[in-house]
Parts: structure tokens; C-alpha cells; sequence
């Protein structure tokens, strides 16, 4: 039944607002500059390697197999291509699309968990879309947020629907699969603790052990077995270290001391409030979650099955990073949902008690706002020298209006609270990304060096790179050859010798006045510098030896940037 005093309180009559609000902000914010590195730009750069290599049963990179991931995604890019040729809208726009699935079936999801809340199925998608954690990161071109759609599906086959409380295990073992074909054996972590604690939450399960878990086993077989049919003919045409670091290295190589992203077992913990803000500093939610008693309803059971375990699990995983979380998002929103409501029933006078309301957001927001304001005067005034802060206060101030508008929002009493704080966080974040964009982007593009390396590579000349190569470059120069890593000493010198006139990238953390002497292009690249060179010059001045002057001067990105004018050229 619905629950009335909660209902009327907090009602969210146009349950479907959040699905053209949230769609807009994502498209507007993701497309407010080109592909980020190194995210966005080493799946493009993958995708693209296998479109113009031809090889579309195995991902690859800089011309070798890439073994860290599975091929769906690839090829729904690719399904994009084929219809509108190759572009970055198009994987764009696939990430949005994703997105808004994942919002959708996390309200269906919710409907069927809750069937007597209904006001947690509509809470839902709000609290999602308003995590700026998950928006943010659903703006890069990944495999989280598609994942996250097959287990939403997968855990939608088990939850029992209004007719049928029967599982639907074809479905299951179908989402399962896509699951391990976008992301590897870690779709099955996602997915197992909530079929393995069936009996805990779902009656169908403790009624029928035997078939739910015989059905089950069934499901995970099948799932496997689609893996398997992309995987045997893949290492036969990767070979044998392609099918060493896809079938041991990628799964074991993670779990225990980490050759990539191994951090401690509390790793964690303290990004928790940033994957979970806004929510996690609003006094309700605090309240509401404090608060829960038995008895456990089971949707609040399936929620903790679901997502409990698979946190303490990636804990114990070496291998972390904060958006291995994102499947898990959902969960803990329908928790938060389902705990507001339950204490909103128990304690209704509380509605109305401004103490648990968001006001620590809406101070964080004016602080924002001030902030804002007050930077291009603390620059100005040389308060203030960080180069960071420096190029974001050539458009700070017009946000500031922005965020004080949105503090002011959050405020505001009366029935939606929930909605308007959701309103805010997604325009606040998206706005935080726009003025990124307007501001920050220069030291992220990337565009400018790809389209040098690849006319480079369209005289013949070779391209070394002094760092590991993530693929940033393919892409966006729609580049053909591969780019060698190189090493500092006696192989960056051979390289040269063999390559005089090929080119070398690399990332110093500071400029020298050589740096806009002689080499052919400079900018900044995050928070390091990103220097093109002739391989003769760098390594002449790598000797210690003074290089001939250059034929053309040293062209930088951006033209006018303030950071060049204390060097002489």
C-alpha cells in the first residue's frame, strides 16, 4: 500500500522529469570538449585500432592485442561507425544513451524490490542522477556504466516481478554473459552475493533451494559459456602471451599484489563521501540510515546482499579504483531511499524540522559561490599563484551566480525536497564540468599534438613516446602506425640513431628555456608538460651538446597561454 504521510510530504509528481533533465546536462557537459584523456581516448583509440586494422575479433592497441578488455563495447562502437562512419559523436552519444538506461532500469529495479513504496521507485533515479561521483564519470567513454546495465538486468531476472515471482534464469544467464563481455569475470562479483543470499530476501529462493541454486549454476554455465565462444577463437588468433595475460593476468594479475592500481585495503573508505556526495551530507540520510531496525524488509535485504559483500570484496581485491564501484551505485541509492521513507513513517514530525534538512549543502554551495567570486581578485592581487586557480579565474565569477542560486534552491522548505537537491547537484555538477571545459580543457586536449604526430607518421618519419603509451594519440590523429615506448639513456640514443628524423614526445614536469628553443611543439598535458622533438635534438641535448638552431620556431598550445611569458624565445 502506499504510505501516505511520507507520500504527501515528499511527492514527486513527475516521475519522469529526471530523465529529460538528466539527458540534457549529460549531453550538454559531454560534449563541452573532445575526449579525455586517458580515458575517453584509449577505448576510442582500442576501437579505432580495430576498425582500421580490420581486426574485429580481438581488441587492440598500438599495434599489439590488448588483453585488459573484452570487445562488447568496441563493437557497439563500431555498430555506430558503420552507419555514420567513424566520429566521436557517435561514442558520445552511446554513453549517454547507456546512461539513461542504467536510470531506467534502476526504477524498474526499485519498483520491484519496493512494490509497497512507491515513492523509493521514484526516489530512485533522482538520487542516481544526482550523484556527481557517477555523473562525472559516466561522461568518460568506459565500461562501468555499461555494466552497470547488465547487472541491473541480470538482478531484474531475479527480483520477482507483480506475475511472476519465478526468477527468469534465461534472461539471467543472457545478462551475465553480456556482462563478462563488456568487463571480464568481474561481472560475475557483481551479480553472485545477491543469487547466493536469495533465501535471505526472496521467497521463491527459501521455498525452492534446490531449483534456485541448481537453476542458478545453470545461468552462471551459460554466462560462462558466452564468454567462452568470443574468448577460444580470440587467443587463437591473439596467440600464446595474448592468451596468458587475457586468461591469468588480467583476473589473478588484479587480485593480489596488483600490477596495476594496487592500493591498501582501506583504500576505499576515505573516497566514500565523494562516490556517495551529494547524499552523504545530507542530515536526513544520516538520520534515516542510523535509524534502521529490524525487521529488514526485502528490498532493503537484496540491497545489502547485493552490495555489502561486493564492497568487502573489492577491499580485499588489490587492484582498486573508485569507478569499480559504479554497479554498486544503485544499490546503495534504494537503500537511502527505503531508509528515509521508513523513518519519514516513524517519525513524520520530522519532515518538518529544518535541522535535517540539506543546509550543510547549501553552506557548501555559498562557500562555492564565494570562492568563485573572490578568485580573480586573489589573482590579480598575486594572493593567489597557482596555475590551476590562475586559468580557472578567467571564468570563475559568472558560476559564482550559479552556485548561489543553487545553494539558495537547496533551502527552499516544502514538499521535493529530495528532488530539488538532486536538481542542484546535477546542475552544480554539471556546471563545475562546463567551467572545467571553458578553462581547464587546454591542458587536457590533446587534438593539436595528434594531428602533428599523424601528418609525422604520413611523411614516414617514426614516433617514440617517453612514458607509457595508453593509446591517447590513435584516435584523435587517426593514426596507422604504432608509436614506440622509449626509455631514457642508451635507448632513447639508439632509437634516435635509427630514427634521425623521427619524433619524440615527452612529459617533463617543468619547461626550460630549451624546451621553446628547440622543440618542435610544446603545451601543457595535466599537471605536467607534453614537449614534441626531433629524436637528433633531443638526444644531442640529452648529451649535453648544443643542437643546430631550428629551421621554424617552436609552435605552442595554447597561442597566448600565460605560462609561456616568463621564457625567453
Amino acid at each position: 500500500m502506499t504510505r501516505d504521510p511520507y507520500t504527501r510530504s515528499e511527492h514527486l509528481r513527475a516521475p519522469l522529469w529526471w530523465l529529460p533533465l538528466w539527458l540534457a546536462a549529460a549531453l550538454v557537459a559531454i560534449f563541452a570538449h573532445g575526449p579525455m584523456p586517458m580515458y575517453s581516448t584509449r577505448t576510442l583509440g582500442v576501437a579505432w585500432e580495430m576498425w582500421s586494422q580490420h581486426h574485429w575479433l580481438v581488441p587492440w592497441i598500438n599495434g599489439a592485442p590488448y588483453s585488459q578488455k573484452v570487445p562488447l563495447l568496441f563493437w557497439m562502437i563500431h555498430a555506430g561507425w558503420f552507419v555514420f562512419g567513424v566520429n566521436d559523436v557517435w561514442a558520445r552519444v552511446l554513453e549517454v544513451l547507456i546512461g539513461a538506461v542504467q536510470l531506467v532500469l534502476a526504477q524498474v529495479l526499485a519498483r520491484r524490490l519496493f512494490p509497497e513504496r512507491p515513492w523509493v521507485s521514484r526516489a530512485t533515479p533522482w538520487m542516481l542522477a544526482g550523484l556527481s561521483f557517477a555523473f562525472l564519470f559516466g561522461l568518460q567513454i568506459m565500461y562501468e556504466v555499461l555494466l552497470s546495465v547488465w547487472v541491473l538486468g541480470a538482478l531484474l531476472c531475479l527480483a520477482p516481478a507483480p506475475s511472476r515471482v519465478a526468477p527468469r534464469w534465461i534472461g539471467f544467464a543472457i545478462c551475465i554473459g553480456l556482462g563478462l563481455l563488456t568487463k571480464g569475470p568481474v561481472m560475475a562479483l557483481h551479480v553472485v552475493f545477491a543469487w547466493l543470499l536469495g533465501p535471505w530476501w526472496n521467497t521463491y529462493a527459501r521455498e525452492r533451494r534446490v531449483r534456485w541454486y541448481g537453476f542458478g549454476v545453470l545461468a552462471l554455465i551459460g554466462g560462462f559459456a558466452m564468454l567462452a565462444a568470443w574468448v577460444i577463437p580470440a587467443i587463437h588468433v591473439g596467440g600464446a602471451a595474448y592468451a596468458n595475460e587475457l586468461l591469468f593476468m588480467q583476473t589473478a594479475g588484479r587480485v593480489v599484489e596488483a600490477f596495476d592500481h594496487a592500493r591498501p585495503i582501506w583504500w576505499y573508505l576515505p573516497w566514500l563521501p565523494a562516490v556517495l556526495f551529494p547524499f552523504i551530507a545530507w542530515p536526513r540520510a544520516w538520520a534515516a540510515v542510523i535509524a534502521l531496525r529490524r525487521p529488514l524488509e526485502p528490498g532493503l535485504r537484496f540491497c545489502i546482499a547485493w552490495m555489502a559483500p561486493v564492497f568487502f570484496v573489492f577491499c580485499l581485491i588489490s587492484g582498486k579504483q573508485t569507478y569499480y564501484l559504479i554497479p554498486e551505485l544503485p544499490a546503495a541509492v534504494m537503500l537511502l531511499a527505503c531508509a528515509i521513507a521508513r523513518r519519514r513513517e516513524c517519525k513524520p514530525d520530522a519532515a518538518d524540522s529544518a535541522w535535517w534538512g540539506p543546509w550543510p549543502l547549501a553552506i557548501g554551495s555559498f562557500a562555492m559561490a564565494i570562492a568563485l567570486f573572490a578568485l580573480p581578485s586573489l589573482v590579480s592581487s598575486g594572493r593567489v599563484t597557482d596555475h590551476w586557480l590562475r586559468d580557472l579565474s578567467t571564468g570563475s565569477a559568472p558560476f559564482g551566480v550559479l552556485y548561489l542560486l543553487l545553494g539558495a534552491l537547496v533551502l527552499l522548505r516544502g514538499r521535493g525536497e529530495l528532488r530539488r537537491l538532486a536538481f542542484a547537484s546535477l546542475i552544480g555538477t554539471a556546471a563545475a564540468y562546463l567551467l572545467f571545459a571553458l578553462t581547464l580543457w587546454p591542458a587536457f586536449d590533446l587534438s593539436p599534438v595528434s594531428r602533428l604526430l599523424a601528418h609525422a607518421q604520413g611523411q614516414g618519419r617514426a614516433v617514440g613516446n617517453l612514458d607509457i603509451y595508453q593509446g591517447q594519440f590513435h584516435f584523435l590523429g587517426r593514426l596507422r602506425q604504432p608509436i614506440d615506448r622509449l626509455y631514457e639513456g642508451a635507448n632513447l640514443q639508439e632509437w634516435a640513431h635509427a630514427h634521425p628524423n623521427g619524433l619524440i614526445v615527452e612529459y617533463p614536469s617543468d619547461l626550460d628555456a630549451d624546451d621553446l628553443r628547440y622543440a618542435v611543439f610544446v603545451q601543457p598535458f595535466r599537471s605536467v608538460w607534453l614537449v614534441v622533438w626531433n629524436a637528433r635534438t633531443l638526444a644531442a641535448l640529452r648529451r649535453g651538446e648544443k643542437p643546430p638552431e631550428p629551421a621554424q620556431p617552436t609552435a605552442v598550445y595554447p597561442d597566448d597561454y600565460w605560462r609561456y611569458a616568463r621564457f625567453q624565445r
